[in-house]
């Protein structure tokens, strides 16, 4: 995957135009329209739960699920792999394989431990999971798609959403057929990454392909791809149509972004985040992961430093520090050292807190990563 986004078009979104307060998916209300996009390594219930204090998002979904390995296990260790807390919901979990029969069960699995939706992943292009033609590989097999959404749609009676990709590469593109089987079949929402599964993250999302799949069916549509601030939420809806915004990479290095969004819909403007609102949300995150004892919390730490210390006066400082300590509580006095002396003028600040207006670039180019 390239690192940042490709992105010479500039959407812009007339005036008065806002991301929707709310939308529907079957009988689940998500409020505000706004979705936090299934990121494998990424979108764990600390996660989740994380960006839900913030504030803004209005549906949650969990990393892709393999199918195969959850109809497969135990009610005890389904429950530990899939946990999440009432605080998510509204919340969809995310399933992927090829095997028609193995879906339906494992949708049913998440059906019985009270997820809100099951989602199907088509989009994933990582060469591991398209090998075994899951993701992004079933692309090439609308027949096998069919029998998949059919079989799922009668396993379970909760809603059941669908996350693609707009073909293989774009000499196949098949996004408006798949829309429509997913329509026909009973489905209940669509999402779609507007890119194919060529481009992996690199190139530029076509929005006109989202404003095609919104014409196409009557079924909610949510588009996804090249989100990085409020105005490319509102643009993506003024110029696609769509009924809500997924956004996935944005979010890891601008967890604010979903709380932005709905000060945007509700006065045109949004809050920046200032140096000690930086240090209280990575600080916040960090003590999540240690207090709920998350399997490799090291690791996911140094993740997410590279991630949150985007905009932040010598956040090369801090990164350094952070890969370099072996425990997780060095990792915490590394922020907590660092912090102490930007907050006190040791390292000098580079911008001031305050209130973007439209059109005002919040970060730099975050890392991508697979979702």
């Amino acid at each position: 995957m390239r690192k940042g986004f490709d992105n010479p078009i500039q959407y812009r979104a007339p005036e008065g135009v806002r991301v929707p307060a709310r939308f529907q998916i079957g009988g689940v209300a998500i409020t505000p329209a706004t979705v936090l996009a299934p990121m494998a390594g990424v979108t764990d219930t600390v996660f989740r739960r994380f960006i839900r204090n913030l504030g803004g998002c209005g549906l949650m979904m969990t990393e892709f699920t393999s199918a195969d390995g959850l109809a497969r296990m135990r009610e005890a260790k389904a429950r530990r792999y899939l946990t999440f807390y009432g605080n998510e919901r509204p919340i969809s979990a995310q399933l992927f394989g090829s095997d028609a029969e193995t879906l339906s069960d494992a949708a049913k699995v998440v059906q019985d431990l009270g997820f809100d939706l099951v989602d199907l992943n088509l989009g994933c292009p990582s060469k591991r999971v398209v090998k075994c033609n899951g993701g992004s590989g079933l692309l090439r097999d609308l027949p096998q798609i069919k029998v998949i959404f059919e079989a799922v749609r009668t396993a379970v009676t909760i809603p059941f959403t669908v996350k693609f990709r707009a073909g293989w590469n774009e000499k196949e593109l098949v996004f408006l057929q798949l829309a429509k089987l997913a329509e026909e079949s009973g489905l209940n929402a669509v999402a779609m990454h507007a890119r194919t599964r060529e481009q992996g993250y690199s190139g530029q999302a076509n929005w006109d392909w989202i404003a095609d799949l919104k014409q196409t069916v009557k079924i909610p549509v949510i588009g996804n791809g090249d989100i990085r601030t409020p105005e490319d939420a509102a643009a993506m809806v003024a110029y696609t149509g769509c009924d809500a915004v997924m956004i996935g990479r944005s979010a890891a290095s601008n967890p604010w972004i979903f709380r932005q969004i709905e000060q945007y819909t509700a006065t045109g403007r949004y809050d920046l985040p200032t140096d000690q609102d930086r240090y209280d949300m990575i600080r916040l995150y960090f003590s999540m992961l240690i207090e709920n004892d998350t399997q490799g919390a090291e690791g996911k730490m140094k993740q997410f430093a590279s991630w949150f210390t985007h905009g932040v006066p010598g956040g090369g400082i801090l990164r350094k520090a952070v890969y370099e300590a072996k425990r997780r509580e060095s990792i915490l006095e590394a922020v907590d050292h660092f912090f102490d002396s930007l907050l006190s003028g040791k390292i000098p600040a580079v911008h001031e807190a305050g209130v973007a207006s439209p059109n005002n670039d919040l970060l730099s180019n975050p890392a991508a990563m697979s979702g």
